[in-house]
């Protein structure tokens, strides 16, 4: 059995977009629906690749999303359900934050949500 997260633990998931456009309606929705405290959006990024055989290069976008690790299956589904990839990059990271920033995550991700992969609204 693993041991209890500390009150401290966030979560950080980061994931790439084609759009600024796409990035902000991903983040807008995840904070709408309580899923996350806070989407970072970084436009600017150049991904070199390799697809379908093919190697790729294309502009993206990426959201840095900050929620719970309790989270993490809802906040998995949302993405899937919205996200514009057919393979979206989901990178989670585990993370020890500052006790004010951590209560304020705990207090931004809302529980009841946290872990059910429960239907959240649309992105905007």
């Amino acid at each position: 059995m693993a041991p209890a997260a500390s009150p401290r633990t966030i979560a950080s998931l980061t994931t790439t977009v084609p759009s600024e456009d796409e990035a902000q309606a991903l983040a807008r929705g995840l904070v709408e629906a309580r899923l996350a405290a806070c989407v970072q959006v970084e436009p600017g990024l150049q991904s070199h690749y390799r697809w379908e055989g093919q190697v790729q290069a294309a502009a993206e976008v990426r959201l840095t999303v900050k929620t719970l690790p309790q989270a993490r299956a809802a906040v998995e589904n949302f993405v899937a359900r919205y996200h514009p990839y057919e393979l979206p990059q989901l990178l989670w990271q585990t993370l020890e934050a500052s006790p004010a920033y951590a209560d304020w995550v705990h207090e931004q991700v809302d529980p009841s949500i946290s872990g059910s992969g429960a239907e959240a609204p649309p992105p905007v």
